[in-house]
């Protein structure tokens, strides 16, 4: 469903920003000894793995019972994906159905590239030369 490749494409877009960022060498305070990409994976704490898994359960929960659509079931959501719940606007609503509609192209089109982006350096970081398509980092 688009709901789910827009949900994908915006966690994507997350992970291409925090892949560039954590290897150019940027860190959290206590975690400067974590590695950067798949190293990290055997090097992050319990406690980290559960922070991690309780507010992913949260916004699953939180954006959860929706309907085959993508809608939430109080019908508040203008599109699947809309998060607003009526509350943070940013001027959405003042703006016309082809401006949305661009918008909204937009970000799913910068989502499909930010899924191929992440599956990239994941692959050069596996066949080793990471180093070549990111040479100012690490």
């Amino acid at each position: 469903a688009r709901y789910t490749e827009l949900k994908h494409g915006r966690v994507a877009m997350l992970a291409v920003v925090g892949y560039l960022v954590t290897y150019a060498g940027v860190r959290f305070p206590g975690a400067e000894n974590i590695p950067c990409g798949f190293a990290a994976l055997n090097e992050i704490p319990g406690m980290v793995w559960a922070q991690m898994l309780a507010t992913q359960f949260v916004m699953e929960m939180a954006n959860g019972r929706l309907t085959l659509d993508g809608k939430d079931f109080t019908g508040t959501q203008e599109f699947p994906g809309d998060f607003r719940n009526g509350f943070i606007d940013f001027g959405w609503n003042s703006q016309s159905d082809a401006w949305k509609e661009k918008k909204r192209a937009v970000e799913l089109n910068n989502g499909r590239a930010a899924m191929m982006g992440i599956l990239g350096l994941m692959v050069h970081e596996q066949i080793g030369n990471i180093g070549a398509v990111l040479p100012y980092g690490q």
